[in-house]
Protein backbone atom coordinates (compact mmCIF):
# COMPACT_ATOMS: atom_id res chain seq x y z
CA UNK A 1 0.00 0.00 0.00
CA UNK A 2 0.96 3.41 -0.27
CA UNK A 3 0.04 5.68 1.76
CA UNK A 4 -0.08 9.86 2.39
CA UNK A 5 2.18 10.60 5.40
CA UNK A 6 1.69 13.99 5.83
CA UNK A 7 -2.16 14.63 5.39
CA UNK A 8 -3.39 16.56 7.95
CA UNK A 9 -6.92 16.55 8.91
CA UNK A 10 -8.77 19.69 8.78
CA UNK A 11 -12.21 20.87 8.48
CA UNK A 12 -12.94 21.29 4.84
CA UNK A 13 -15.32 24.07 3.69
CA UNK A 14 -16.11 23.27 -0.01
CA UNK A 15 -17.48 25.81 -2.78
CA UNK A 16 -17.06 29.86 -2.96
CA UNK A 17 -17.25 32.51 -0.70
CA UNK A 18 -19.67 32.02 2.30
CA UNK A 19 -23.18 32.25 1.91
CA UNK A 20 -25.06 35.84 2.13
CA UNK A 21 -27.87 35.27 4.85
CA UNK A 22 -31.48 34.83 2.60
CA UNK A 23 -33.32 38.70 2.09
CA UNK A 24 -37.19 38.00 2.50
CA UNK A 25 -39.24 35.49 0.16
CA UNK A 26 -41.85 33.98 -0.34
CA UNK A 27 -40.57 30.71 0.53
CA UNK A 28 -40.99 29.38 4.24
CA UNK A 29 -36.81 28.79 5.13
CA UNK A 30 -36.38 26.35 8.08
CA UNK A 31 -34.38 23.11 8.15
CA UNK A 32 -33.41 24.12 4.33
CA UNK A 33 -31.83 27.44 5.93
CA UNK A 34 -30.37 25.51 8.78
CA UNK A 35 -28.98 22.67 6.29
CA UNK A 36 -27.29 25.12 4.09
CA UNK A 37 -25.32 26.69 7.03
CA UNK A 38 -23.60 23.29 7.51
CA UNK A 39 -23.32 21.82 4.03
CA UNK A 40 -22.74 23.89 0.35
CA UNK A 41 -26.21 22.93 -1.54
CA UNK A 42 -26.99 23.05 -5.30
CA UNK A 43 -29.80 22.58 -7.38
CA UNK A 44 -30.33 19.77 -8.88
CA UNK A 45 -32.71 20.84 -11.67
CA UNK A 46 -32.25 22.55 -15.74
CA UNK A 47 -35.60 24.59 -14.74
CA UNK A 48 -35.10 28.22 -15.60
CA UNK A 49 -37.68 29.93 -13.25
CA UNK A 50 -37.17 26.96 -10.21
CA UNK A 51 -33.35 27.84 -10.04
CA UNK A 52 -34.08 31.59 -10.18
CA UNK A 53 -36.91 31.45 -7.27
CA UNK A 54 -34.59 28.96 -5.30
CA UNK A 55 -31.21 31.48 -5.66
CA UNK A 56 -33.16 34.19 -4.62
CA UNK A 57 -33.09 32.79 -1.21
CA UNK A 58 -29.27 32.66 -1.02
CA UNK A 59 -29.12 29.32 0.05
CA UNK A 60 -28.32 27.61 -3.08
CA UNK A 61 -25.04 28.04 -4.41
CA UNK A 62 -24.43 25.64 -7.04
CA UNK A 63 -27.12 23.82 -9.68
CA UNK A 64 -26.50 20.78 -11.70
CA UNK A 65 -27.55 19.68 -14.69
CA UNK A 66 -27.68 16.07 -16.43
CA UNK A 67 -29.23 15.05 -19.85
CA UNK A 68 -32.59 14.38 -18.88
CA UNK A 69 -32.50 18.33 -18.27
CA UNK A 70 -31.19 19.24 -21.20
CA UNK A 71 -33.52 16.76 -23.41
CA UNK A 72 -36.64 18.11 -21.18
CA UNK A 73 -35.12 21.84 -22.21
CA UNK A 74 -34.85 20.28 -26.27
CA UNK A 75 -38.75 19.07 -25.86
CA UNK A 76 -40.03 21.83 -23.27
CA UNK A 77 -41.90 24.29 -26.14
CA UNK A 78 -41.28 27.78 -23.91
CA UNK A 79 -39.68 30.34 -25.65
CA UNK A 80 -36.86 30.68 -24.02
CA UNK A 81 -35.67 27.15 -24.22
CA UNK A 82 -36.87 26.38 -28.28
CA UNK A 83 -34.26 30.05 -28.68
CA UNK A 84 -31.58 27.74 -27.24
CA UNK A 85 -32.29 24.98 -29.26
CA UNK A 86 -32.29 27.57 -32.50
CA UNK A 87 -29.00 28.75 -31.67
CA UNK A 88 -27.39 25.00 -30.94
CA UNK A 89 -28.78 23.86 -33.93
CA UNK A 90 -27.72 27.23 -36.00
CA UNK A 91 -24.07 27.06 -34.44
CA UNK A 92 -23.66 23.43 -35.14
CA UNK A 93 -24.64 23.91 -38.62
CA UNK A 94 -21.88 27.30 -38.99
CA UNK A 95 -19.41 25.03 -37.39
CA UNK A 96 -19.42 22.13 -39.21
CA UNK A 97 -20.18 23.04 -42.68
CA UNK A 98 -23.81 20.83 -42.25
CA UNK A 99 -26.41 22.28 -45.10
CA UNK A 100 -29.79 22.87 -44.96
CA UNK A 101 -31.60 19.95 -46.32
CA UNK A 102 -28.94 17.82 -46.14
CA UNK A 103 -29.02 14.52 -43.71
CA UNK A 104 -27.28 15.55 -40.39
CA UNK A 105 -23.76 14.45 -39.71
CA UNK A 106 -22.89 12.72 -36.36
CA UNK A 107 -20.76 15.26 -35.62
CA UNK A 108 -22.99 18.04 -36.46
CA UNK A 109 -25.38 17.05 -34.20
CA UNK A 110 -22.99 16.19 -31.32
CA UNK A 111 -21.74 20.32 -31.48
CA UNK A 112 -25.61 20.76 -31.25
CA UNK A 113 -26.14 18.81 -28.21
CA UNK A 114 -22.84 20.12 -26.43
CA UNK A 115 -23.99 23.72 -27.13
CA UNK A 116 -27.70 22.92 -25.97
CA UNK A 117 -26.52 21.84 -22.86
CA UNK A 118 -23.81 24.76 -22.66
CA UNK A 119 -26.69 27.45 -23.38
CA UNK A 120 -28.72 25.97 -20.73
CA UNK A 121 -25.36 26.20 -18.23
CA UNK A 122 -25.08 29.77 -19.55
CA UNK A 123 -28.68 30.83 -18.32
CA UNK A 124 -28.41 28.59 -14.87
CA UNK A 125 -24.57 30.44 -14.11
CA UNK A 126 -26.64 33.80 -14.23
CA UNK A 127 -28.68 32.44 -11.55
CA UNK A 128 -26.05 30.91 -9.03
CA UNK A 129 -22.99 32.64 -7.54
CA UNK A 130 -21.11 29.52 -7.88
CA UNK A 131 -20.60 26.64 -10.19
CA UNK A 132 -22.79 25.00 -12.54
CA UNK A 133 -22.12 21.10 -14.01
CA UNK A 134 -22.32 20.43 -17.60
CA UNK A 135 -22.28 16.65 -18.42
CA UNK A 136 -20.01 15.38 -21.14
CA UNK A 137 -21.85 12.96 -24.10
CA UNK A 138 -22.70 10.04 -21.78
CA UNK A 139 -22.31 7.63 -24.77
CA UNK A 140 -18.48 8.72 -24.19
CA UNK A 141 -18.14 7.10 -20.71
CA UNK A 142 -15.79 4.20 -21.17
CA UNK A 143 -13.58 6.52 -24.20
CA UNK A 144 -11.21 8.81 -22.21
CA UNK A 145 -9.62 10.61 -25.30
CA UNK A 146 -13.18 11.24 -26.49
CA UNK A 147 -14.67 12.86 -23.33
CA UNK A 148 -11.37 14.50 -23.10
CA UNK A 149 -12.05 16.03 -26.20
CA UNK A 150 -15.69 17.06 -25.77
CA UNK A 151 -15.41 18.68 -22.28
CA UNK A 152 -12.09 20.90 -23.68
CA UNK A 153 -15.09 21.76 -26.67
CA UNK A 154 -17.69 22.61 -23.75
CA UNK A 155 -15.39 24.99 -22.28
CA UNK A 156 -14.58 26.80 -25.12
CA UNK A 157 -17.84 27.06 -26.14
CA UNK A 158 -18.24 28.64 -22.32
CA UNK A 159 -15.39 30.83 -22.51
CA UNK A 160 -16.47 32.30 -26.09
CA UNK A 161 -19.98 33.18 -24.64
CA UNK A 162 -17.60 35.08 -21.28
CA UNK A 163 -18.25 32.54 -18.79
CA UNK A 164 -14.94 31.37 -17.08
CA UNK A 165 -14.28 27.89 -16.80
CA UNK A 166 -14.06 28.18 -13.13
CA UNK A 167 -17.77 28.35 -13.38
CA UNK A 168 -17.95 25.15 -14.65
CA UNK A 169 -17.95 21.61 -13.47
CA UNK A 170 -17.16 19.27 -16.51
CA UNK A 171 -19.30 16.07 -15.49
CA UNK A 172 -18.17 12.97 -16.04
CA UNK A 173 -19.42 9.37 -16.04
CA UNK A 174 -17.83 7.13 -12.84
CA UNK A 175 -16.24 4.54 -15.31
CA UNK A 176 -12.38 4.16 -15.16
CA UNK A 177 -12.24 5.59 -18.39
CA UNK A 178 -14.23 8.55 -17.51
CA UNK A 179 -12.41 9.38 -14.04
CA UNK A 180 -9.07 9.24 -15.72
CA UNK A 181 -10.09 11.79 -18.55
CA UNK A 182 -10.79 13.78 -15.10
CA UNK A 183 -7.35 13.43 -14.22
CA UNK A 184 -6.30 14.86 -17.32
CA UNK A 185 -8.52 17.96 -17.42
CA UNK A 186 -7.67 18.60 -13.64
CA UNK A 187 -4.01 18.87 -14.84
CA UNK A 188 -5.10 21.53 -17.17
CA UNK A 189 -7.42 23.60 -14.86
CA UNK A 190 -10.31 22.14 -15.72
CA UNK A 191 -12.75 20.96 -13.09
CA UNK A 192 -14.62 17.73 -13.09
CA UNK A 193 -17.41 16.24 -11.00
CA UNK A 194 -17.30 12.24 -11.37
CA UNK A 195 -21.13 11.02 -10.98
CA UNK A 196 -22.75 8.08 -11.10
CA UNK A 197 -20.92 6.70 -8.28
CA UNK A 198 -21.85 3.80 -6.32
CA UNK A 199 -18.93 1.96 -4.66
CA UNK A 200 -16.12 3.29 -2.76
CA UNK A 201 -13.46 2.25 -4.99
CA UNK A 202 -14.88 4.59 -7.74
CA UNK A 203 -14.76 7.41 -4.92
CA UNK A 204 -10.81 6.45 -4.00
CA UNK A 205 -9.68 6.48 -7.81
CA UNK A 206 -11.76 10.21 -8.34
CA UNK A 207 -9.86 11.35 -5.15
CA UNK A 208 -6.56 9.49 -6.62
CA UNK A 209 -7.28 11.31 -9.83
CA UNK A 210 -7.80 15.02 -8.27
CA UNK A 211 -11.14 15.09 -9.04
CA UNK A 212 -13.01 18.26 -8.48
CA UNK A 213 -15.89 16.68 -6.90
CA UNK A 214 -17.62 13.33 -6.44
CA UNK A 215 -21.53 12.76 -7.08
CA UNK A 216 -22.30 9.72 -4.68
CA UNK A 217 -26.04 8.06 -5.29
CA UNK A 218 -27.08 6.94 -1.89
CA UNK A 219 -30.99 6.43 -3.03
CA UNK A 220 -29.57 4.41 -5.88
CA UNK A 221 -27.64 2.12 -3.50
CA UNK A 222 -30.15 1.99 -1.10
CA UNK A 223 -32.53 0.68 -4.18
CA UNK A 224 -30.17 -1.87 -4.74
CA UNK A 225 -29.14 -3.37 -1.29
CA UNK A 226 -33.14 -3.32 -0.81
CA UNK A 227 -33.65 -5.49 -3.87
CA UNK A 228 -30.91 -7.98 -2.24
CA UNK A 229 -31.92 -7.87 1.14
CA UNK A 230 -35.69 -8.12 0.68
CA UNK A 231 -35.76 -5.07 3.46
CA UNK A 232 -38.78 -2.50 2.82
CA UNK A 233 -36.52 0.31 4.95
CA UNK A 234 -33.97 1.41 7.08
CA UNK A 235 -33.14 3.15 9.85
CA UNK A 236 -31.49 6.36 8.06
CA UNK A 237 -28.32 5.94 9.92
CA UNK A 238 -27.81 2.48 8.93
CA UNK A 239 -29.15 3.26 5.42
CA UNK A 240 -26.87 1.34 3.12
CA UNK A 241 -26.75 4.36 0.94
CA UNK A 242 -25.51 6.83 3.41
CA UNK A 243 -23.30 4.38 5.14
CA UNK A 244 -21.48 4.32 1.59
CA UNK A 245 -21.21 8.40 1.35
CA UNK A 246 -20.18 8.68 4.69
CA UNK A 247 -17.18 5.75 4.09
CA UNK A 248 -15.99 8.00 0.93
CA UNK A 249 -16.39 11.58 2.99
CA UNK A 250 -13.97 9.96 5.70
CA UNK A 251 -11.35 8.54 3.41
CA UNK A 252 -11.21 11.83 1.29
CA UNK A 253 -10.82 13.67 5.02
CA UNK A 254 -8.18 11.31 6.48
CA UNK A 255 -5.92 11.27 3.82
CA UNK A 256 -6.36 14.67 3.19
CA UNK A 257 -7.72 14.45 -0.45
CA UNK A 258 -9.07 17.22 -1.62
CA UNK A 259 -12.44 16.42 -3.57
CA UNK A 260 -15.72 17.64 -2.61
CA UNK A 261 -18.42 14.69 -1.72
CA UNK A 262 -21.43 15.62 -2.90
CA UNK A 263 -24.15 13.17 -3.04
CA UNK A 264 -27.54 13.33 -5.23
CA UNK A 265 -30.21 11.39 -5.83
CA UNK A 266 -32.33 11.04 -2.82
CA UNK A 267 -34.63 7.74 -1.50
CA UNK A 268 -36.74 6.98 1.74
CA UNK A 269 -34.73 5.47 4.07
CA UNK A 270 -37.60 4.02 6.25
CA UNK A 271 -40.11 3.48 3.22
CA UNK A 272 -42.02 5.86 0.95
CA UNK A 273 -45.22 4.83 3.17
CA UNK A 274 -43.43 6.39 6.58
CA UNK A 275 -44.77 10.16 6.79
CA UNK A 276 -41.61 12.35 6.29
CA UNK A 277 -38.98 9.54 5.22
CA UNK A 278 -38.52 11.44 1.71
CA UNK A 279 -35.86 13.69 3.76
CA UNK A 280 -34.13 10.65 5.85
CA UNK A 281 -31.02 10.31 3.81
CA UNK A 282 -30.63 14.25 3.34
CA UNK A 283 -30.56 14.70 7.03
CA UNK A 284 -28.71 12.01 7.47
CA UNK A 285 -25.72 13.16 5.88
CA UNK A 286 -26.06 16.91 6.90
CA UNK A 287 -22.59 17.99 7.35
CA UNK A 288 -21.18 16.17 4.14
CA UNK A 289 -19.20 19.01 1.86
CA UNK A 290 -22.25 19.58 -0.74
CA UNK A 291 -25.37 18.06 -1.96
CA UNK A 292 -27.41 18.80 -5.28
CA UNK A 293 -31.08 18.55 -3.82
CA UNK A 294 -34.40 18.20 -6.54
CA UNK A 295 -36.98 20.69 -6.10
CA UNK A 296 -39.55 18.75 -4.79
CA UNK A 297 -37.05 18.07 -1.81
CA UNK A 298 -36.00 21.77 -1.14
CA UNK A 299 -39.77 22.40 -0.57
CA UNK A 300 -39.87 19.41 1.86
CA UNK A 301 -36.93 21.36 3.58
CA UNK A 302 -38.56 24.54 3.63
CA UNK A 303 -41.57 23.17 5.43
CA UNK A 304 -39.74 21.24 8.00
CA UNK A 305 -38.86 22.38 11.54
CA UNK A 306 -34.86 23.53 11.34
CA UNK A 307 -34.89 21.80 14.71
CA UNK A 308 -34.60 18.66 12.73
CA UNK A 309 -31.49 19.35 11.05
CA UNK A 310 -28.23 18.13 13.07
CA UNK A 311 -24.59 17.65 11.70
CA UNK A 312 -24.29 14.55 11.28
CA UNK A 313 -21.01 14.37 9.02
CA UNK A 314 -18.06 16.30 10.93
CA UNK A 315 -14.87 16.20 8.90
CA UNK A 316 -12.27 15.56 11.88
CA UNK A 317 -14.62 12.67 13.30
CA UNK A 318 -15.80 10.79 10.15
CA UNK A 319 -11.70 11.16 9.52
CA UNK A 320 -11.28 9.19 12.79
CA UNK A 321 -13.40 6.89 12.08
CA UNK A 322 -11.73 5.66 9.02
CA UNK A 323 -10.65 2.43 8.90
CA UNK A 324 -9.65 2.23 4.85
CA UNK A 325 -6.05 2.52 3.99
CA UNK A 326 -4.85 4.45 1.44
CA UNK A 327 -3.33 2.41 -1.51
CA UNK A 328 -2.87 3.50 -4.96
CA UNK A 329 -5.13 2.35 -7.71
CA UNK A 330 -4.11 1.46 -11.10
CA UNK A 331 -5.78 -0.11 -13.91
CA UNK A 332 -5.69 -3.50 -13.29
CA UNK A 333 -5.35 -3.17 -9.48
CA UNK A 334 -8.75 -1.31 -10.23
CA UNK A 335 -10.44 -3.91 -12.35
CA UNK A 336 -9.93 -6.65 -9.87
CA UNK A 337 -12.19 -4.71 -7.23
CA UNK A 338 -14.52 -3.50 -9.43
CA UNK A 339 -15.08 -7.38 -11.11
CA UNK A 340 -16.38 -7.96 -7.19
CA UNK A 341 -18.82 -5.11 -7.03
CA UNK A 342 -21.99 -6.05 -8.06
CA UNK A 343 -23.43 -3.04 -6.59
CA UNK A 344 -21.45 -1.10 -8.54
CA UNK A 345 -21.64 -2.76 -11.68
CA UNK A 346 -25.28 -2.92 -12.09
CA UNK A 347 -25.89 0.58 -10.78
CA UNK A 348 -23.27 2.27 -13.51
CA UNK A 349 -24.53 0.30 -16.07
CA UNK A 350 -27.85 1.45 -15.30
CA UNK A 351 -27.29 4.90 -15.18
CA UNK A 352 -25.55 5.30 -18.32
CA UNK A 353 -28.40 3.57 -20.07
CA UNK A 354 -30.64 5.56 -18.63
CA UNK A 355 -29.15 8.78 -19.88
CA UNK A 356 -27.64 7.33 -22.78
CA UNK A 357 -32.03 6.96 -23.88
CA UNK A 358 -31.94 10.73 -22.98
CA UNK A 359 -29.07 11.66 -25.30
CA UNK A 360 -30.96 10.09 -28.04
CA UNK A 361 -34.35 11.28 -27.37
CA UNK A 362 -32.34 14.53 -27.47
CA UNK A 363 -30.74 13.75 -31.22
CA UNK A 364 -34.15 13.18 -32.31
CA UNK A 365 -35.51 16.16 -31.12
CA UNK A 366 -32.80 18.04 -32.88
CA UNK A 367 -32.88 16.33 -36.17
CA UNK A 368 -36.30 17.49 -36.56
CA UNK A 369 -35.10 21.16 -36.41
CA UNK A 370 -32.10 20.58 -38.99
Amino acid sequence: FTLHHSASIVAFTPGMSPRPKSSSTSLQISALESLADITTLSIDSGDIDTVTRYAKTGLITDATTNPLFVSQAGANGDARYEAMVAEAVSYAKQTTCSEDGCPVPEDTLNVAVDRLAVNLGKELVGLVPGRVSTEVDIRLSYDTQGSVERARSIIAMYEEMGVSKDRILIKLAGTWEGIQAAKILEAEGIQCNITLVFSFLQAAAAAQAKAYLISPFPGRILDWHKKQSGQTGYAPDADPGVLAVKRMYAYFRKYGYDTICMPASWRPSRGADVEGSDLDEILALAGVDEMTIPPPLLDSLSALESSLVERKCSAKAEAASCNDPDFTLTEESYALYWDTDVCGQEKLKEGIDAFTTETENLIKILIEKF
